[in-house]
């Protein structure tokens, strides 16, 4: 989402994010036009009448999942976002029975949360990782 009308955003995921990720971003993009939505996010900055660089990820019942916002000048990374997503999407069908560690990618192994993991999270990463 982004004060950008809805045709910039689709020239943006035509000649830009379609060249970054297969068939460009798998969601819509929404615009919005005079900030609303950024000035509750905190990210619209009225006197330019512009948004910070702002991603946030929103599960279906309406909660928060993951945020982050960058600065104009450093860019996002859209198969992060990706990749975040369906971690979230794994941990909620999992009803928290599993996590995933970090740079988690779907069919890696995931963890079983619970004070046997306690201290031993580096294992299950490094064995994992080790494996890509």
């Amino acid at each position: 989402m982004s004060v950008d009308s809805m045709f910039v955003h689709k020239m943006w995921n035509d000649k830009e994010l379609s060249k970054m990720v297969e068939g460009g971003v798998p969601f819509p993009m929404l615009s919005d036009a005079g900030g609303k939505v950024g000035s509750v996010y905190g990210i619209y900055d009225e006197d330019a009448g512009v948004e910070t660089r702002g991603r946030f990820i929103i599960d279906p019942d309406g909660v928060v999942q993951g945020f982050e916002v960058l600065t104009p000048p450093v860019g996002r990374n859209v198969a992060e976002t990706l990749r975040q997503i369906q971690a979230f999407q794994l941990v909620r069908e999992s009803k928290g029975s599993e996590a995933t560690p970090s740079g988690w990618k779907p069919g890696k192994m995931t963890l079983k949360p619970g004070p046997d993991l306690v201290g031993k999270v580096w294992e299950v990463w490094k064995t994992d990782m080790a494996s890509d």
